[in-house]
């Protein structure tokens, strides 16, 4: 059998910085994409590699490296020494080039591809992997982390994709039972055991921290676990929300966006786009940056402004490329006669985003809704990163992803 290897890669941003700040350096606008794709959920496969970009604040050049570490569900490093690949995982002394003098609050520009002949990174397990951006001297200096998943793709399967609405209620207004169905089957190749299949993720639009999990433990009327006894397998989700294109903000032109503080609608206020059908094409929740080299190519504030309706009750929050789409309190909005707003900084480029909605109790965010404010509808395009895990038990026993698809909806 021709076996395919393939590397998800995620991004992880503070609200001040987008970094992490340690010993006066401060890592900022971590990109990480394939060299086949920019904006895709990085998904790197034979001929292609994984990208990692940044730029850097400090007063001197840095000096740093990238250590790779496998992990095990739960995205912690793994102990188990079989697993360790301590000969192959560091990317030495990163080289560094001068932004323009004109760019603000950023120095120093680094942009490597990996695995690569120079730095030996090799990543020999296929399953979950962190990266660490840490001090040459000193591990255990971390200036920003990332995490990315290396996948072996041994298992074909066949996914499909098709407009389907929730039965277990009545649904008012009647967007809201909308859903997309995505089904996952496939026959086990015989080197593999049908007891140690584990489930299928589904990650959508690059939205790494809302995967949608069908487990074989459980079934449920929208989360389904069908076996023949034999090898042939079928996972379904049928009540995946179908939501809309993201909203996008394109600080690029600086012929219109010139001053330091600039708004993202340049009209001033946002609405409810519930009942509004897409107009525009988005990233599929991706982002893009100007050319580091680009004059212009230096760091805004950028202020997101929107007047909910008022049967719209619950918190504010701001989601998007710029954070991974993680729902974070750095993103709650504050709100005054109406209106919420937030401001961060963004470096030049296209990015997409999202209001949600949600309860803030006893400081943790619960009852997030993705949907109130942007609407529920079957016209626009979604991309479902399809992942198959299987619970290995060699090398002392690990989690490992065997098989992986990519699909849109249309």
């Amino acid at each position: 059998m021709k076996y395919f290897i393939a590397a998800v890669a995620l991004l992880f941003f503070t609200k001040v910085s987008f970094a992490q700040s340690v010993n006066d350096v401060e890592v900022k606008s971590l990109n990480i994409y394939t060299t086949d794709s920019r904006t895709s959920l990085p998904v790197v496969t034979a001929g292609s590699r994984l990208v990692i970009e940044f730029d850097v604040q400090a007063e001197f050049i840095p000096n740093m490296n990238i250590v790779f570490r496998f992990c095990d569900k739960g995205w912690t490093p793994a102990k188990n020494v079989f697993l360790l690949n301590n000969l192959n995982s560091t990317a030495y002394f990163l080289d560094f080039e001068y932004l323009p003098s004109t760019v603000e609050d950023a120095e120093y520009h680094f942009k490597g591809e990996y695995p690569n002949n120079k730095d030996d990174v090799q990543l020999p397990f296929s399953g979950k992997w962190r990266f660490y951006l840490t001090d040459t001297q000193d591990s255990s200096i971390v200036y920003a982390t990332g995490k990315f998943l290396y996948v072996k793709k041994e298992v074909p399967l066949n996914v499909k994709v098709k407009r389907d609405e929730l039965e277990n209620k009545t649904y008012w207004p009647v967007e809201l039972g909308k859903v997309f169905n995505v089904t996952t089957n496939f026959n086990l190749p015989l080197q593999f055991h049908p007891s140690f299949v584990n489930k299928i993720e589904i990650i959508e639009n690059r939205r790494i921290y809302n995967p949608v999990v069908v487990d074989r433990l459980s079934n449920t009327l929208f989360r389904k676990f069908e076996w023949d006894a034999n090898r042939k397998f079928t996972f379904i989700a049928r009540d995946i929300q179908a939501g809309n294109e993201f909203r996008q903000v394109d600080i690029r032109n600086h012929n219109v966006f010139i001053a330091k503080d600039v708004k993202a609608l340049l009209d001033g206020l946002e609405f409810s786009r519930f009942f509004i059908a897409p107009r525009t094409k988005d990233l599929n929740g991706g982002m893009l940056f100007a050319d580091f080299k680009d004059i212009y190519s230096t760091y805004l504030n950028v202020t997101f402004s929107i007047r909910p309706p008022d049967d719209v009750y619950g918190e504010l929050f701001l989601v998007g490329a710029f954070n991974n789409w993680k729902l974070s309190l750095d993103y709650k909005m504050e709100s005054e006669a109406g209106i919420s707003s937030i401001t961060i900084p963004l470096k030049r480029g296209i990015y997409d985003y999202q209001y949600v909605v949600a309860d803030l109790i006893n400081g943790k965010i619960v009852n997030d809704d993705w949907i109130v404010l942007e609407g529920n509808t079957w016209v626009n395009k979604k991309v479902y990163d399809v992942f198959l895990y299987y619970n290995d038990p060699d090398l002392g026993g690990y989690e490992r992803i065997i098989g992986y698809r990519r699909i849109s909806t249309r």
